[in-house]
């Protein structure tokens, strides 16, 4: 990830200064103790600031977010871990959710009340940027497998309680009858054998294979410029898309320039990649094959190809691996929606009567299903919200917030095991994304109404 300018050019400088080992006058050992001695005083440095840098982060997400552990009354995740209620995005003072909703655009512009949580949000340190991990996959990663994904510079935002369960479930369309063939476990290269053998076949286990097996990548690799402590073998695709969902782990795109608007990037699930069109930060890719191959080439060196020649290059094949690896993320499946029924709607019998009037609102005043149709709750296409009509260009935090352009309509199957929302995590639930909602559409929802929408969002 691009650093901030000084320190990033003052670390390429550190690397380009060294002559290669086998140059003359620059022999093996000589060369390998001159990077070590190199990365050593980047790593001091980076290590010295990440405390602070890490002290101003929360106090920002404290000032946008109510960040406390509040679960939903009887609402749970597939393997049931709580899932988090209530709006969390904090109001401008003054300000309610009814009065900002009575308010055109422009006013809400004039008077400068778009909620600080509404904003684009800003990587961990955006300045440093790359993959972040949450600790649990850190941890239970480096259990399994020995390898490290924590990162010596800068460590992941948001609480644990405000993520998705882990490990969470695999559910497959070919074998919904064996439920989380998971088991429960985080699945790596030092179980996926044992775990799939008897469901997949040869062309789906080495696909499966390959998505968990780490290649080198922009901040995790041999090289001196690295952000983990010791050379490191890389990150794999299921690192950031754990068990095939996700783990929220978060990164910034590569393909936007100047770094300050770069765009912060929230890990989506591959559930049901099997029904989507779209993919990659910018929609450009048609088909997972297409996305698969985009990441081992370009996204895992932040847009620059370039790096890959000296951090480790993965060229994959595309007429083998490539397509066993998109074989198999097109049966990964969305989790049970017991009381939905074959078109993706509710079924009557089962559902409260919250839940029925919040699906009326859903296909109704609240316009969602116009890009979240049934039975899948997308319409593979993108949409530009426009959301530069409620605020004036600023920075927040490094990031220069200012229009999203054009997005992706993710699915809304499985939603409440997805959080945080919106493409770059600034919904921390789905109330403060009906909140959202309510003032870009401009449906003027009641209180009751909101309540009632995110009953049935539940369902999914």
């Amino acid at each position: 990830m691009f650093a901030k300018p000084s320190l990033f050019f003052a670390g390429l400088a550190l690397l380009t200064a060294l002559p290669a080992p086998d140059e003359p006058g620059a022999p093996g050992a000589a060369g390998a103790a001159a990077a070590a001695d190199d990365f050593g005083q980047l790593m001091g440095k980076l290590s010295k600031e990440k405390p602070d840098a890490t002290a101003r982060h929360k106090t920002f997400l404290e000032s946008r977010y109510d960040l406390s552990d509040q679960p939903a009354a009887g609402v749970t995740m597939a393997r049931g871990k709580p899932v988090q209620g209530g709006v969390r995005v904090k109001l401008p003072a003054g300000a309610t959710w009814e009065s900002l909703a009575q308010l055109p655009a422009d006013q809400i512009k004039a008077k400068k009340l778009w909620p600080e949580g509404f904003f684009p949000l800003s990587h961990p340190n955006h300045e440093l940027g790359g993959m972040v991990f949450p600790q649990s996959v850190i941890d239970e990663t480096k259990k399994q497998t020995g390898r490290d994904l924590q990162r010596f510079d800068v460590d992941f935002d948001f609480p644990l309680h405000l993520l998705p369960e882990f490990p969470p479930p695999i559910y497959l369309t070919t074998r919904p009858d064996l439920g989380d063939v998971s088991k429960g476990q985080l699945v790596t290269t030092a179980n996926y054998y044992a775990l799939f053998k008897e469901i997949l076949n040869p062309k789906q286990l080495e696909g499966l294979r390959l998505l968990v097996s780490p290649f080198a990548q922009a901040q995790f690799n041999p090289t001196e410029d690295r952000r983990s402590a010791l050379p490191s073998l890389g990150v794999s695709c299921f690192d950031c898309h754990v068990n095939g969902h996700t783990s929220a782990a978060t990164h910034t795109v590569g393909d936007i320039r100047p770094n300050d608007h770069r765009h912060r990037i929230d890990t989506p699930s591959l559930r049901g990649v099997n029904v989507q069109r779209l993919f990659g930060s910018q929609r450009a890719l048609k088909s997972v094959e297409d996305f698969t191959e985009f990441e081992q080439r370009a996204a895992y060196f932040d847009g620059e190809p370039d790096q890959a020649t000296r951090k480790g290059v993965n060229i994959l094949e595309r007429g083998s691996q490539v397509h066993f690896m998109g074989e198999f993320q097109s049966l990964l499946d969305f989790p049970p929606a017991p009381k939905l029924g074959w078109d993706g709607k509710l079924d009557p019998k089962l559902a409260s009567d919250a839940e029925k009037r919040g699906q009326e609102l859903f296909f109704g005043k609240g316009r969602c299903s116009e890009c979240h149709p049934a039975p899948y709750y997308t319409d593979n296409s993108m949409h530009n919200l426009q959301t530069e009509r409620f605020f004036e260009k600023r920075k927040v935090e490094w990031l220069v917030a200012y229009a999203d352009g054009p997005i992706k309509t993710f699915p809304l199957r499985g939603i409440k095991d997805s959080p945080p929302y919106f493409h770059d995590d600034r919904l921390l639930t789905l109330e403060d994304t009906v909140e959202f909602f309510n003032l870009v559409l401009g449906v003027q929802l009641t209180a009751p109404e909101k309540a009632d929408l995110v009953a049935f969002l539940r369902t999914l």
